[in-house]
């Protein structure tokens, strides 16, 4: 063999050697994706994503897509070298740290569990945003998330309790329950009534001082927001987690409750986080976003606006782009893409 042709294979052969470690060399990052659309006005599986009962619906028409993200990479399944180099010159993918997505002090269950309580909360919260804009009441109660261990609530009061009144004032918010703890002296008695397996409980618990925020008379619970509704409105999304389909659940709710058609026949998508009082916020992952949405048929994309700088440099073509504050105003904006009559803001 001509030492040109040994010097080729031994070069060929370290070119390959060097790629496979490439390819199995493990990095610290995660690759973000397109992920597919879901259709809030049909069906996943054999299941309608959104199913009201108890109350009468209307046929619906066109589409109210939340997209997701598809990821690749974790703690403990790390991509390789090559992938990330991969990622990194494909415009449809973003290749982010690992500590973007995954906190460093949570394991991949306990960030699972998280995303997967975050769908929860939003289907909540889009509930409500939805009955609250057609008018329909929406009582509010505070339950108990969870109880610190080491405070005087523990052991007296569970998760799951419905705190009905503190010191016989009713309250419905954890807000108020906070606000009527703090009044007594750390070391005082304060005396809870709350709902439980049916019944109603009057407890007494001490109260303590709070280590965050300083000083703070406080019995150690967290508390969150229960809505009950007038009829029950139930999600199927399969293994999808996080907060950002919340705008979306809430236009489908909506859509399905009154006569016609929000869309007008169109294919519109969009993304943004919910509260129960209709604000929309920013999401993660806009980018990647807007792909999958185009490239499932949407023409309109309804646009967080916190997330529109990022929309307009991203947005592929074919893709109108809608600035969305509240859920009322994307109302509003559909109704006027629909009739032709009306302001629609748009992402600059």
């Amino acid at each position: 063999m001509s030492r040109r042709l040994a010097t080729l294979a031994v070069s060929s052969a370290l070119v390959l050697a060097l790629g496979a470690a490439g390819a199995l060399f493990p990095v610290p990052y995660v690759a973000l994706e397109p992920g597919p659309a879901t259709d809030t006005l049909g069906k996943s599986g054999d299941k309608p994503v959104i199913a009201v009962e108890g109350r009468r619906t209307y046929p619906t028409e066109g589409r109210l897509d939340f997209v997701t993200i598809a990821y690749r990479g974790s703690p403990q399944d790390q991509i390789g070298l090559l992938t990330a180099l991969r990622g990194w010159l494909d415009p449809q993918v973003a290749v982010v740290p690992q500590s973007a997505i995954f906190p460093e002090d949570q394991s991949v269950d306990e960030f699972v569990e998280q995303t997967s309580q975050a769908m929860t909360d939003s289907q909540q919260n889009a509930t409500t945003a939805a009955l609250r804009e057609l008018g329909i009441t929406v009582r509010t109660s505070a339950m108990v998330r969870d109880v610190t261990k080491g405070y005087p609530a523990h052991g007296v009061l569970r998760a799951g309790d419905v705190i009905v009144a503190v010191d016989g004032t009713d309250t419905h918010d954890a807000e108020a329950v906070s606000r009527l703890v703090s009044r007594h002296r750390p070391g005082e008695d304060v005396t809870i009534t709350v709902r439980r397996d049916g019944q109603t409980k009057e407890l007494r618990v001490a109260t303590t001082k709070a280590e965050e925020p300083p000083g703070q008379t406080v019995v150690g619970v967290r508390l969150e927001a229960r809505h009950t509704y007038p009829f029950a409105v139930r999600y199927s999304v399969g293994d999808v987690g996080g907060p950002s389909a919340g705008l979306m659940f809430s236009l489908g709710v909506i859509d399905k409750l009154t006569p016609g058609s929000l869309t007008g026949g169109r294919s519109v998508a969009g993304t943004g986080t919910i509260t129960a009082d209709g604000t929309v916020g920013p999401i993660g992952g806009v980018a990647q976003k807007l792909i999958g949405a185009r490239e499932s048929g949407a023409t309109v994309f309804l646009t967080p606006s916190e997330d529109c700088s990022t929309a307009v440099r991203t947005a592929p073509e074919g893709l109108r782009l809608i600035r969305v504050e509240t859920l009322h105003g994307a109302v509003e904006s559909l109704r006027a893409l629909r009739t032709g009559n009306g302001p629609i803001p748009s992402c600059e």
